[in-house]
């Protein structure tokens, strides 16, 4: 297991990443640290957010564009996301069912440990009635 000191740099990133609203970049957080002044380098934020989603600070996920996107944790233990592409508003599901899908199918193909990441991602529901609205302007 590697062990992460607590540096003030990585309070400061973990301090950052709190105030973020929903999933960001490391290269947003970068900039945000950056507009403060902190003197903070990208490779150190990118090694600060890798530590905090190992000990569990910190979800990550796998944006569609395949970009890595970190938010602080609210939930300890496994858990899975929805994401609105839009605002970026995240809520924090648990899934049974997928639980119990991932299991079956992996001890079907003689797997064991099997761990499975799932984030859905769509529209919530305020951009849904925002782009429907859009396009009642439109026609």
């Amino acid at each position: 297991m590697t062990v992460h000191r607590n540096t003030w740099q990585r309070e400061r990133v973990r301090e950052a990443l709190a105030d973020a609203s929903g999933f960001v970049s490391a290269q947003t957080l970068y900039a945000t640290l950056r507009e403060d002044d902190t003197g903070i380098g990208l490779a150190t934020v990118y090694r600060a957010l890798a530590g905090l989603a190992a000990q569990g600070e910190a979800d990550s996920l796998q944006s569609p564009e395949g970009e890595n996107l970190f938010r602080a944790c609210t939930s300890p233990g496994h858990h899975h996301h929805l994401i609105c592409r839009s605002c970026g508003l995240t809520v924090e599901i648990a899934a049974t069912d997928v639980e119990q899908w991932a299991q079956r199918t992996a001890a079907a193909h003689g797997f064991t440990q099997a761990e499975h990441v799932v984030d859905i991602f769509g529209l919530c529901e305020s951009c849904a009635a925002e782009r429907a609205s859009e396009r009642d302007v439109r026609a």
